[in-house]
């Protein structure tokens, strides 16, 4: 599933590189193109192209439906820091979690070693709790570390 994942996040990527950063497509047709179900192709719009990683996407469902991609620059670590905040949210799983911490890596905020402490920090193993309590405390802590990251 992986592998078609990233094939229909690099043929998005191609798309918007086509159209300088803006997108307008019908799922359906996408799905077509890669013999697979709409919802995969939602699975790689709600986990790859992300307010945090720099992307707006607005859909449309029916049969006049499309998704609307566009590639938005941020321009100063303000901005930055308010996307991954709102992002956290109130609640946060772990895997939505580790996609953030990725992106601090990726971009640089964090080193490798920051990195590691962070996922140990907030895994369900440290948290030792359950159910949506420890979601919120995930998100209480990740949203600390992130204002000490952006200071």
């Amino acid at each position: 599933m992986a592998k078609l994942s990233n094939s229909i996040e690099e043929f998005i990527n191609t798309l918007l590189e086509d159209g300088d950063g803006t997108l307008e497509i019908q799922r359906a047709l996408i799905a077509d193109r890669f013999n697979c179900a709409p919802s995969q192709i939602n699975y790689v719009l709600t986990t790859r192209f992300t307010p945090y990683k720099g992307y707006y996407v607005e859909s449309r469902r029916g049969g006049g439906g499309y998704i609307r991609i566009v590639r938005v620059q941020v321009e100063n670590e303000k901005s930055t820091l308010q996307i991954f905040i709102d992002e956290i949210g109130n609640s946060i799983t772990k895997d939505k979690a580790d996609q953030l911490i990725d992106e601090l890596l990726k971009r640089e905020y964090i080193n490798r070693r920051e990195y590691e402490i962070i996922k140990v920090s907030i895994s369900d193993r440290s948290l030792g709790m359950s159910g949506d309590f420890k979601n919120e405390v995930r998100a209480s802590i990740l949203k600390n570390i992130i204002l000490v990251v952006f200071s």
